[in-house]
């Protein structure tokens, strides 16, 4: 069964760099009118915009000039730059070479379940925390089906074969295969099949949790 996304992972962000600037912009005059429970109509009295000119700032879809911007500050009192914020923050990208994730223990990690994180990127403009990690279950570790944490989890299986649980569902993982759940149930690890094995886990969840 075949579902069309309605993202374009290959699509360019919103063409060029200056609807980009247009975009950010009238994302920071929406979060700062609402901040402060104003609503369009209140900001086109306090300011003398019309209510669709707003509406084009707001949605990224035109150019406003720095007297309208001048306006808009005075209106919601906050710095000119302030609508820049966002346009101006660094976007981060973390590689890591082979071998080297960091090994580490995990909240509820079990014995001998070894999490190498593969790489980590902390508060950011998307709201979104990932946590990457390469799992590697030997002999000596020990099966456990009832984690839980919040998020959503993606499993990718690379070697080996392990049944793992999902809630009243067990799936029989091998190479090649793909889990993808709501990690607030019951999971883990049901029964190592076959050792060792290792896989993908990549654990989101809003930043604000």
């Amino acid at each position: 069964m075949v579902s069309k996304l309605t993202q374009d992972p290959h699509r360019t962000r919103d063409g060029e760099r200056e609807k980009v600037l247009e975009v950010a912009i009238g994302r920071e005059v929406r979060a700062f009118r609402r901040q402060q429970e104003i609503t369009v109509a209140e900001l086109s009295q306090i300011t003398g915009l019309s209510i669709g000119m707003l509406s084009k700032i707001e949605n990224g879809n035109t150019s406003p000039s720095l007297t309208t911007l001048q306006l808009l500050a005075n209106a919601l009192s906050v710095p000119l730059t302030s609508f820049f914020r966002r346009f101006e923050e660094s976007r981060q990208a973390v590689h890591t070479k082979s071998g080297e994730g960091v090994s580490i223990d995990r909240e509820g990690t079990r014995a001998n379940h070894q999490y190498n994180l593969l790489g980590h990127i902390g508060a950011n403009a998307s709201g979104v925390i990932v946590e990457p990690y390469l799992i590697t279950l030997t002999a000596e570790s020990d099966v456990f089906p009832a984690f839980q944490h919040g998020g959503i989890e993606t499993i990718y299986m690379l070697e080996g074969e392990v049944d793992y649980r999902h809630g009243d569902d067990v799936f029989a993982l091998k190479p090649g295969d793909t889990l993808f759940f709501d990690a607030d149930a019951p999971h883990g690890p049901d029964k190592l099949v076959a050792l060792p094995a290792r896989y993908l886990s990549v654990i989101s969840y809003p930043q604000n949790t």
